[in-house]
């Protein structure tokens, strides 16, 4: 600051010098001139100074010796050599680039410099304008009184210092501004520098200082300025994420940066022909704006393309500098004296010479002479033997990669000349071998085993050229190939089903047996809701049991063995249909709701006028009549009479239609009854074989008609077969429909449960053998994805079948319990399984004469 102090201090004597040179000139030319003429003078010197602010003037006097004076306080000058004034003069016009850098340095406290000097200046340029004004107005004032005024030279030299001064004071001003503009090119919108056309007050670039021309253009090109560093501070994301935007991102205030506008493909191409930096003109996609490539820009890229260094000033093959030197030095870095250790014999080398000479002791390894005496025994003749052995390959060339003959079984101890006495054949056993003559492979041995006393006592084998013979047959006829061993584990073949614990619930345990019956117990039936259950058992009896409690509410005594019971599925009737011998009985069991018992009394005994003529064909099979008193007391309400023995009966499932099977019927098996109308019809004209069970469609007008090999479906309504189910089994015991009607069960005696899904094929989309016995009776559950299967065996098998609304999706079975708690009576297991209604219950009989729950 010192310095800066007294530069501006000899910058401001200077500036008297020459005012004062000045002054002097102006006094020897007009001495003798009026007041007017020296106003006029000083009128001149202020245009001339406002015109030329900022440049220095250099007066230069008529001597051939030229020189500059300066003055003291007092105005007194002195006279200095012109050389010496031209050193100092440039020495003073010459800018110390370090104030240079201070001034663009302190960019926080320029605003702060730039209000002191302006108040400054205004401070100044006020003084001088007063002093001019009054002294003006001075001799304005005398020369209205037409007197002439003295001015003396001390107040011309002090006001021209002044007025020198505050030029000065605005030319630095002027300078600081364009410094700070050259740092800040984005704030100097009004004040900008344009290359070496931008004057800084009425001086050039190109007229400033050196220092100030080196500096200018580095801050002309510089990006940091705050103003001009528009970033988006979005960070490194997917920039079409911004698409639907009308902003880009955010700068670093958090204000919206406004995509600029985008022209069309006629303005790009206006814009390509007219301007001619559009091929070096590039999008920046963080803002939007277009930057303008420089000439080092394009050469970077260039240089990057063509696989060069970027940096044109790095040199490939600058001379290497080896930092560590390759040469060996004679004295080594470190010197430490060998361990102890090192002296004494290695634990590692001990173990390896040990191991060498276990392996030498066992023949692993062999030394160097036994490995000199192999070689020589390698080296002599050669013997081989004329015809190879069995332990040998055969070596054909003929024949490419041949199979080795099988070889025979070793003999074991019944060939021996002293077989054991076990080995030896009784009588028996020889006869047995006798009658085998004819078919001699089915022997166990092809020849007699016998016992002699020594070696010598053997006899010569009689066949023993037949068997060569034999022998060589096989060789030479049996023909060989190589086949590949499948390696397959089981669990490949067993497909991934999922654990029965994901498919709960299911029955697990016995819960209840409800005894009471004598016999066999064909058939049982539960009542819609789910509160009873009723039995048919071969000691005539019908039963009624509760099932909560297992209490026998009511039995029935019947004429003949009862075949099959079956409870109305509607709700709003108490009906059961029982099947004894040609007979079938609508009881009402007088269990439940009263009302539904006495609108079933209601309906049971009023009977319908039938109109229409029933043919002699049905009248002979079928015979409608209400039941006697005795009967009646029972529970028994019509009495429908067959003219065979009738084994199955079952309902539609609206409780109107019901229908019964005759085996031994021939084209008559199968009679559909109408309960409303006390009507029977006869489907079939025809008999399609021995008809075993028939089961109504739960959705559809459909009848299931299920022979001894195949099962057909007719439909009702149109009178005609739809599709033929063909099983490929023996005999058909009974079938059970899915509730959606889309799939159906089939139970056979072989052992055999058949899935059949009607969309999909007539043949079983899977058989399952569950059973090691006849499978008599299988069950579909109502609501849960379960299905029960009963056989001879004495035991019942859940099992999961979920059926998917998805027709691309097959059905997905699962085997989950085997519950086998009945007894076995005679050939008889397991003869009737039925599922509760609402609960994941089901309820088996058996020949064991008991019902029981399963839970």
């Amino acid at each position: 600051m010192a310095k800066k102090a007294a530069k501006r201090k000899g910058n401001a004597d200077n500036t008297n010098l020459k005012e004062s040179n000045k002054t002097e000139q102006i006094q020897s030319e007009d001495e003798n001139a009026s007041e007017d003429d020296l106003l006029q003078k000083f009128e001149n010197m202020d245009a001339d100074s406002s015109d030329d602010e900022g440049i220095e003037q250099n007066h230069n006097s008529d001597d051939s010796d030229e020189l500059e004076f300066e003055s003291d306080d007092e105005g007194n000058y002195m006279s200095k050599n012109k050389t010496e004034a031209q050193e100092e003069s440039s020495s003073e016009d010459d800018i110390d680039e370090a104030d240079i850098e201070d001034v663009s340095s302190d960019d926080n406290n320029t605003e702060e410099d730039e209000d002191n000097s302006s108040a400054i200046n205004e401070e100044n340029s006020n003084e001088s304008d007063n002093n001019l004004n009054d002294l003006k107005s001075a001799a304005d004032a005398d020369s209205d009184n037409d007197e002439p005024v003295a001015v003396s030279k001390k107040e011309k030299s002090n006001l021209k210092q002044k007025e020198k001064q505050q030029q000065q004071k605005q030319q630095k001003k002027k300078k600081t501004k364009a410094v700070k503009n050259a740092n800040h090119p984005s704030t100097s919108n009004s004040t900008e520098i344009e290359s070496s056309e931008t004057t800084i007050g009425t001086t050039t670039t190109s007229q400033l200082p050196p220092i100030v021309q080196r500096i200018l253009p580095e801050y002309e090109n510089s990006d940091t300025s705050d103003e001009e560093d528009i970033r988006n501070t979005v960070g490194n994301i997917p920039m079409h994420w911004y698409d639907e935007y009308k902003h880009i991102g955010y700068d670093w205030d958090g204000r919206k940066i406004v995509k600029p506008p985008k022209g069309d493909q006629i303005d790009d191409f206006l814009r390509k022909i007219e301007d001619p930096n559009f091929w070096r003109t590039v999008k920046d996609p963080q803002t939007g704006q277009e930057v303008l490539l420089t000439d080092a820009d394009i050469d970077l890229i260039k240089r990057i393309n063509s696989a060069r260094v970027p940096n044109p000033e790095h040199n490939e093959y600058e001379p290497w500098i080896e930092w560590f030197t390759s040469e060996v030095e004679r004295m080594p870095i470190k010197n430490v004296p060998d361990h102890k250790r090192s002296f004494l014999p290695s634990v590692s080398e001990k173990k390896k010479v040990s191991r060498m000479v276990h392996a030498l002791k066992m023949g692993w390894m062999k030394t160097t002479e036994e490995v000199e005496r192999e070689k020589q025994a390698k080296r002599g003749p050669k013997f081989y033997m004329l015809w190879e052995t069995d332990t040998g390959r055969e070596h054909m060339r003929r024949i490419h990669d041949p199979v080795s003959a099988p070889k025979r079984d070793l003999p074991g101890h019944a060939e021996s000349y002293n077989p054991p006495p076990e080995y030896l054949f009784d009588e028996k056993e020889q006869k047995e071998w006798l009658k085998l003559r004819d078919e001699p492979h089915k022997r166990k041995l092809h020849f007699m085993p016998q016992k002699y006393t020594s070696l010598r006592a053997v006899p010569a084998y009689p066949r023993y050229l037949r068997e060569r013979f034999l022998r060589c047959l096989d060789l030479y006829l049996c023909p060989r190939a190589k086949r590949m061993k499948l390696s397959i584990d089981a669990e490949y073949l067993i497909p991934k089903l999922p654990s029965p614990k994901d498919l709960q619930p299911f029955p697990t345990v016995e819960s209840m047996v409800y005894r009471g019956h004598t016999d066999l117990v064909r058939s049982i039936s539960v009542e819609p809701k789910g509160e009873y259950i009723v039995s048919g058992c071969d000691d005539k009896t019908v039963k009624i049991w509760e099932i909560a409690t297992g209490r026998c509410i009511r039995t029935i005594q019947t004429e003949d063995v009862v075949r099959c019971v079956a409870w109305c599925p509607n709700a709003k009737l108490s009906i059961i249909a029982v099947a004894t011998g040609n007979r079938l009985l609508l009881i009402n069991p007088k269990v439940g709701d009263n009302l539904i018992v006495k609108k079933t009394d209601d309906l049971l005994s009023e009977e319908p006028k039938n109109e229409q003529l029933e043919s002699e064909r049905i009248k002979n099979a079928v015979q409608w009549a209400t039941a006697g008193s005795a009967e009646q007391e029972k529970g028994v309400r019509v009495v429908i009479t067959h003219f065979k023995p009738i084994r199955q009966v079952t309902w539609h499932g609206r409780g109107d239609y019901l229908a019964t099977v005759m085996p031994e019927g021939a084209n008559r098996s199968a009679i559909i009854h109408q309960l409303s109308k006390r009507r029977s019809q006869i489907p079939f004209s025809k008999s399609k074989g021995l008809i075993q069970c028939v089961l109504f469609h739960p959705i559809k007008p459909c009848l299931f008609v299920a022979t001894q090999h195949n099962i057909r479906i007719y439909d009702l309504v149109k009178q005609e077969l739809v599709k033929k189910l063909l099983t490929n089994s023996k005999w058909i015991s009974g079938m059970s429909i899915h509730p959606k009607g889309d799939n159906l069960l089939v139970s056979t005696y072989d052992k055999k449960m058949l899935w059949f899904d009607l969309d999909l094929s007539t043949k079983p989309y899977q058989t399952m053998r569950l059973h090691k016995n006849a499978v008599r009776s299988v069950a579909f559950h109502l609501r849960y994805p379960l299905f029960a299967s009963a056989s001879d065996d004495q035991s019942v098998i859940v099992s999961h079948g979920m059926v998917y609304n998805d027709l691309l999706q097959n059905p997905l079975i699962v085997p989950l319990k085997k519950l086998q708690t009945h007894e076995k009576r005679e050939e008889f297991g397991v003869l009737d399984v039925v599922w509760h209604p609402v609960q994941p219950w089901v309820f088996s009989t058996g020949a064991d004469a008991t019902i029981r729950l399963y839970t």
